[in-house]
């Protein structure tokens, strides 16, 4: 969800606002190349359930880049989906949803915070933020790649 990390991807990104994916809940159980968790959108069929995030534009000439940095086809695949805005309006969307997982991995602290990061510029509520701050993660021992990610944010 962090704009900052998106455009490093996708310089065309342009967050569009807050919605909400019904029957779905946030996950880091995706097995990242890096052995940590990194999220998912993972289907429960409960319409209780949900995800709040962003949704962003991009053009179509960045997708390529983006389904590259994200996987496709080597741990995620695409999904169209419907989410809600603020006003319960249905809008149309895709997302990445994770085809190998393991639901004991955490994420990384710096992952997590990229996360939070997200939900923090998407005004999610407070509730849902912590949730996120909740999960449990663990430190990279790889200090360039944790120094890399981290300044993303500044």
């Amino acid at each position: 969800m962090s704009l900052a990390r998106l455009k490093q991807r996708t310089p065309s990104a342009k967050r569009c606002g807050s919605f909400k994916l019904l029957a779905h809940s946030l996950r880091f159980h995706k097995v990242g190349q890096d052995k940590s968790g990194k999220c998912d959108a993972f289907y429960t069929a409960n319409q209780s359930d949900y995800i709040l995030g962003a949704l962003f534009e991009i053009d179509e000439a960045d997708k390529r880049h983006l389904d590259k940095a994200e996987g496709l086809g080597f741990g995620y695949d695409e999904k169209q989906v419907t989410v809600l805005d603020s006003q319960n309006q249905i809008i149309s969307a895709f997302l990445y949803i994770a085809t190998h997982i393991d639901a004991e991995l955490k994420p990384y602290s710096w992952y997590k915070n990229h996360v939070l990061i997200g939900a923090l510029e998407s005004n999610l509520t407070k509730e849902y933020i912590e949730q996120i701050k909740s999960v449990k993660s663990f430190e990279d021992l790889d200090k360039n790649r944790n120094a890399l990610q981290r300044a993303i944010h500044n």
